[in-house]
Formats: structure tokens, C-alpha cells, sequence
């Protein structure tokens, strides 16, 4: 089973795929900490931005939409993640082990 481990280690397409997933997933996690950071540092530093009321009618402050906004974001990344991961990768996964275990015989 080691050498098995080898062959795919060594295999090129395996390498594309784990810098393909890489790019992918460090691309959606700065996504992710740019939007947190931002709306903390807004929070922090420019307060009233977000004390405003979406309307005169309203005691809701902008605050709580992009909070929300936020957090949904980051399940839409999460999901999207998710999805690329059971279409794409995983299937491109299952095509290096088998080619690596056609060429090996087993």
C-alpha cells in the first residue's frame, strides 16, 4: 500500500490538483477574513457608519444587514466550496488513484 502512496505522490496530475484546490479553498478562506476584518475594523473605527437606521421609520441599524450579510457569505462560500469539492476534485481524485492503480497493476 506505501508504494501506492508514492506513485501518487509522484504523479504530475496530482500535483495540479492539489495546487488547483489549494488556489481554491486560500481564495475563498480570504473571502472570508477580508469581510470578517472589514466589518470589525469598521465596527472599531468608524462606528457610525453602521449606527445608522436603514430608515426613518426603523430602529434597525445598517449594522445588522451586513452582519447578516456576513455570515450568509460565509455559508455561500462554504457551500460553494462543498460543491466544487463533491463535483470536480473528488472526481479528480478518483481518476489519479485509478490511473496510478491501472499502471500498477492492481
Amino acid at each position: 500500500m506505501q508504494h501506492l502512496y508514492k506513485k501518487i505522490y509522484a504523479d504530475p496530475e496530482f500535483h495540479e490538483l492539489e495546487s488547483k484546490r489549494g488556489r481554491f479553498s486560500w481564495c475563498l478562506a480570504a473571502i472570508t477574513i477580508i469581510s470578517y476584518f472589514s466589518f470589525i475594523l469598521i465596527i472599531a473605527f468608524s462606528p457610525e457608519l453602521f449606527a445608522k437606521p436603514i430608515s426613518d421609520s426603523t430602529v434597525i441599524t445598517w449594522g445588522i444587514p451586513v452582519g447578516l450579510f456576513i455570515i450568509i457569505l460565509s455559508f455561500a462560500l462554504t457551500g460553494i466550496y462543498v460543491f466544487r469539492a463533491n463535483s470536480e476534485f473528488d472526481r479528480l481524485s478518483k481518476d489519479i488513484v485509478d490511473h496510478v492503480k491501472d499502471s500498477a497493476g492492481e
